[in-house]
């Protein structure tokens, strides 16, 4: 593990507890919530599925598939992140699976999902390209992949980067739709970009930066 990927997985860990806070992260309100289930029901478009949900987090996106009747296995680098995501479905009832590790290699051996879904991750990882080839690669026949992803600034326009080191990092501030599906296009046999950014109630209010799901068919 590099000194960079060290320091973000250590940023994320103590980042964990307050976490849920944002709107779109802990999806507390009603309107956010009801908001992020009927988009994910409208990109997966099949029955009970198998979903890697890469950089989990705390589980949201987690507990709304397993409410769905999908069967989840959650990634991420950072400890405390799996142990809420781990809780938040243990509270509601759910199973799943979550466990510590690089999003961008998931632990999960030879395994195969129908589905394998990303959201704001790829402007963490030190080699974006070589984690969308490794993502494909877990998919079944027929599996789809979901990347929810934007280009933005960081918080308080400041221009000074949130880990040391974080500034060299590809993808550092997200990347545009073109320039992510110019990347996914020869991994896969077709995708689609849905914009997001006009839809107030996924953030818990109006947003002004570029962010949109690429969906790929492997």
């Amino acid at each position: 593990m590099s000194d960079t990927t060290r320091a973000i997985a250590e940023y994320w860990d103590a980042a964990a507890a307050a976490f849920d806070d944002e709107p779109d992260h802990g999806l507390r309100q009603e309107h956010t919530r009801t908001a992020w289930a009927r988009i994910m029901k409208s990109w997966f478009h099949l029955g009970p599925a198998d979903v890697l949900d890469v950089g989990c987090g705390t589980g949201s996106l987690s507990l709304l598939l397993a409410e769905a009747g999908h069967r989840v296995t959650g990634v991420d680098l950072a400890p405390r992140m799996v142990e809420q995501a781990g809780a938040k479905l243990t509270a509601a009832g759910l199973a799943g699976r979550f466990l510590v590790g690089d999003a961008a290699a998931p632990p999960t051996g030879q395994e195969r999902y129908d589905v394998v879904l990303s959201r704001h991750l790829l402007w963490t990882l030190p080699d974006p390209e070589a984690a969308l080839r490794e993502w494909v690669a877990r998919l079944g026949p027929g599996g789809r992949l979901v990347l929810v992803e934007g280009r933005w600034r960081e918080a308080g326009q400041s221009g000074v980067p949130y880990v040391a080191g974080a500034e060299s990092l590809p993808w550092h501030g997200g990347i545009t739709a073109e320039d992510l599906a110019a990347a996914v296009r020869p991994l896969v046999s077709g995708l689609r970009i849905e914009p997001l950014s006009g839809d107030a109630a996924l953030w818990g209010g109006p947003v002004t930066d570029e962010r949109y799901a690429l969906i790929a068919l492997a």
